[in-house]
């Protein structure tokens, strides 16, 4: 098992997956490594549900803090293309934060659920003396539609192509570059447009606009293991060959400079607010000019190939070079180093 991040497919495959409680048939989709959401089936409709830590950063703007802590949570119901619905979130909060700035981040949850139709429905607040920032609790989202309407992570065909919004590493250098730009090497310009892609790592309204415009046949946020992660878990679901085209992955302003500058393969890093879509080649189109009007970068960076074996059993390759999922996300460790030195 990683040190840091994620559990990996092995300790996953070995203890989590045969130990899942009871064995109940309304389970439509339950736990599976790499993927984002479960299904159960309620009636003959289905419950798409998802649970995420949530992390405040006060550093952000409590105001800020709270709507990204929700997007993480919301997105992953959000890439099955069910419009998440309900919340059931948690608070586990330190003791030095204030009732001021609490209320603050509630209200800015409570704006932005109101805004996309999700009610909270349960929860749980208090102070501990043990937690810190920016780890203070969890939430489990939820949403409610048709069955035919779900996009699998694990969906992908022979001949779809592989659309990406965003580009790799936005969020991990939006956040670096905003709590340790002091500590950057690099023009003030440069920093001030690594600081811009923080604005860009909201997803939710995304993955919506593109399932609705399809034929979406796999959708994968890209999170912990960033690009090369995403492409490797929707590949190995679907049990397909990933061929991608490095130059066509687009690269946002200030990314290159700050990961060359930390030594972080832009590849690897976690990347929330950019999406890896698999759409059927017919409705390439209009998930394009969707996402485009929404004012969302997105680009076609390759297609499915092949099959390559079982389910579970997946490749990509960029410019014909074999592509792993990395052991580790950079972000991390570059995290780490940046708060010692600030400590300091």
């Amino acid at each position: 098992m990683s040190d840091l991040g994620k559990i990996d497919r092995p300790f996953f495959e070995r203890h989590v997956a045969p130990n899942l409680g009871a064995d109940r048939t309304d389970v439509a989709v339950g736990p599976r490594h790499g993927v984002d959401f479960g299904v159960l089936d309620i009636g003959g409709q289905a419950l798409v549900t998802a649970t995420d830590p949530l992390s405040i950063l006060p550093a952000l703007g409590f105001e800020r803090a709270g709507r990204f802590a929700l997007d993480l949570v919301l997105a992953d119901v959000a890439v099955s293309g069910i419009a998440p619905s309900h919340l059931s979130i948690c608070f586990t909060l330190p003791e030095t934060m204030t009732d001021e700035q609490f209320a603050t981040v509630w209200e800015a949850i409570h704006a932005e659920c109101a805004d996309l139709g999700v009610a909270v429905v349960t929860g749980h607040t208090a102070r501990y003396s043990d937690p810190s920032h920016p780890w203070v609790g969890a939430a489990t989202a939820m949403g409610v539609g048709d069955h035919a309407d779900i996009v699998r992570p694990d969906g992908a065909s022979v001949g779809d192509r592989l659309l990406l919004t965003t580009g790799p590493a936005v969020e991990s250098v939006g956040l670096l570059s905003t709590l340790f730009g002091d500590q950057l090497e690099l023009p003030d310009g440069v920093v001030a447009d690594a600081q811009d892609r923080l604005e860009e790592v909201y997803c939710v309204r995304d993955a919506l606009a593109a399932a609705a415009a399809g034929p979406v046949t796999a959708m994968h946020d890209v999170t912990e293991g960033g690009l090369a992660g995403a492409l490797n878990e929707m590949a190995d679901g679907a049990g397909v060959r990933f061929a991608v085209d490095r130059a066509a992955v687009p690269m946002r302003p200030g990314v290159r400079e700050v990961c060359e500058a930390l030594e972080i393969d832009p590849w690897a890093a976690t990347s929330s607010g950019s999406l890896l879509i698999a759409v059927d080649p017919a409705g390439v189109d209009a998930v394009r000019e969707a996402l485009e009007d929404r004012d969302t970068v997105v680009a076609d960076i390759g297609r499915v190939e092949a099959e390559s074996g079982e389910k579970g059993e997946g490749e990509v390759v960029v410019d014909g070079e074999r592509l792993e999922h990395p052991s580790v996300d950079p972000s991390w460790a570059a995290y780490a180093e940046l708060a010692d030195a600030a400590s300091d």
